[in-house]
């Protein structure tokens, strides 16, 4: 099984501005931004997707429908691999909100929720109910999933067994693509590409 996750490219905000759930736009046009991943996708020799599944969120689904028209697949839209929900602090700047509620947040990682959003606990649990309904769905190999960098980093937390702290030091750059393969008879996972 290959399942292809391709991180959304830039939005239209400025940097430094927290937009985990926010429905913001892409800051280029979406056809545009579709063209260049095809190239990368073919000079990966990435398969071609059976399915293209995305987030509903704009940044994503804009630019699914312009890869599935690509490559004629069918398109379908997950609200488990939306972002995390940063409640209050959606669409504030990360160096406007207080001090002391990051300092909190980060000192209980995983279950905080100093802006009344969803824990990093929550979020694990809803991006793990989408990869164990997925993983049992052979047929739908190779897949390509548009999606952010939270799920991207969880998913690949959960099928390489590596703790989320340690994924979320690792680069993710917008548009990037992450390509995992899970050995059907051994179901284990192996990491193709990281950040191509």
């Amino acid at each position: 099984m290959d399942i292809v996750l391709i991180r959304h490219p830039a939005v239209a905000l400025d940097a430094g501005v927290c937009y985990g759930h926010s429905d913001v736009a892409l800051a280029e046009d979406a056809r545009v931004a579709s063209s260049a991943l095809a190239l990368r996708l073919a000079t990966l020799q990435v398969p071609a997707p059976r399915v293209l599944i995305s987030s509903p969120l704009m940044r994503c689904y804009a630019l699914a429908v312009e890869i599935a028209n690509d490559f004629g697949c069918v398109l379908s839209h997950d609200d488990r691999l939306k972002e995390m929900d940063f409640g209050d602090w959606e669409t504030q700047r990360w160096d406007e909100i207080d001090r002391a509620l990051l300092d909190d947040w980060a000192s209980n990682f995983e279950h905080a929720r100093e802006h009344g959003g969803e824990s990093v606990a929550q979020f694990v649990a809803r991006v793990r109910v989408w990869l164990d309904a997925f993983a049992q769905t052979r047929e739908l190999s190779p897949a390509y999933v548009v999606t952010h960098a939270g799920v991207m980093r969880a998913i690949a937390s959960m099928v390489l067994d590596v703790p989320l702290e340690r994924c979320l030091r690792w680069s993710l750059d917008m548009a990037s693509i992450v390509w995992l393969r899970r050995d059907d008879e051994t179901q284990q996972w192996t990491l193709v590409r990281w950040n191509a």
